[in-house]
């Protein structure tokens, strides 16, 4: 088996990797499906979370806010309110959002596929870690989805929300503005936690190594608060709680990367 994947040309691997995209698209096809007949449950109960003043993460920082004697952080209201402007708008938020959940729950297989493309050009033993890598780069993303829902959506919402240039400005926010909000929020918080797996093959093919990782930590500095900036409202304090944990993946990423390093050094002595 191996020697035939040695042998295989370029469009063969084109081919290959055209029939893992194929069941990857089918497998989130599957989920938006299902999600497609989920439409209270994901809209009503999920979706629009955010916006009740109740949400959780509201009721925190309240709590937080009240622990040093002010209401500062406590909301009463989010003074604005939903309106679909166009015929076909609430039908094709509906499709988006669905494919968008079903990309969401179907990310483990998309991963599974991922490394049986790859697994060839690996060696036996890494590939005995298949488990593994699964079920790190899901918890990751996962991870990373719950942060940019219960983090970065509410702080989003809160703040453009309310934010206003004068009253004679009404808050009718268009459905599919909030909707693009929340889903770019949920994906991009999701990919970015997945940072670790990132520089793990980065350095396994030698592009980054731990040395280059902490010499450019300062450049790594700027660019997480320019990304904690773009999918952050541009206040101060939500910029750093995003920031602070990208940052913390970031080190984590350098200890990732040395333990690569450090087996394959003991590899080529061992060779």
């Amino acid at each position: 088996m191996a020697k035939e994947l040695k042998d295989m040309s370029f469009l063969d691997h084109v081919e290959e990797l055209r029939w893992h995209l194929v069941r990857s698209s089918f497998a989130i096809m599957i989920f938006a499906t299902v999600a497609f007949f989920l439409k209270d449950l994901i809209f009503n109960q999920i979706l629009f979370a955010p916006k009740d003043p109740n949400f959780i993460t509201y009721r925190f920082f309240c709590k937080v806010s009240q622990f040093f004697g002010t209401d500062g952080l406590c909301i009463d209201d989010m003074p604005f309110t939903f309106q679909s402007l166009a015929m076909g708008e609430q039908f094709s938020v509906h499709i988006w959002t669905s494919i968008t959940v079903g990309f969401i729950i179907a990310f483990p297989f998309i991963i599974w596929e991922f490394w049986k493309f790859i697994s060839p050009g690996l060696y036996e033993n890494e590939r005995k870690n298949a488990q593994s890598f699964i079920i790190i780069s899901s918890f990751l993303f996962f991870v990373g989805v719950l942060f940019g829902y219960y983090v970065v959506t509410p702080l989003s919402v809160n703040f453009l929300g309310n934010y206003s240039i004068s009253d004679l400005v009404e808050r009718n926010i268009k459905i599919d503005s909030y909707i693009s909000l929340v889903r770019s929020s949920l994906l991009a918080c999701g990919l970015v936690f997945e940072l670790p797996i990132v520089m793990y093959f980065l350095t396994k093919i030698g592009l980054v190594t731990p040395s280059f990782l902490k010499k450019y930590r300062k450049h790594a500095l700027v660019l997480v608060l320019i990304l904690a900036a773009v999918i952050t409202p541009p206040d101060i304090i939500s910029q750093i709680i995003v920031a602070i944990p990208i940052l913390l993946l970031y080190e984590v990423s350098i200890f990732i990367s040395k333990i690569v390093i450090k087996r394959q050094t003991k590899k080529e002595k061992n060779a």
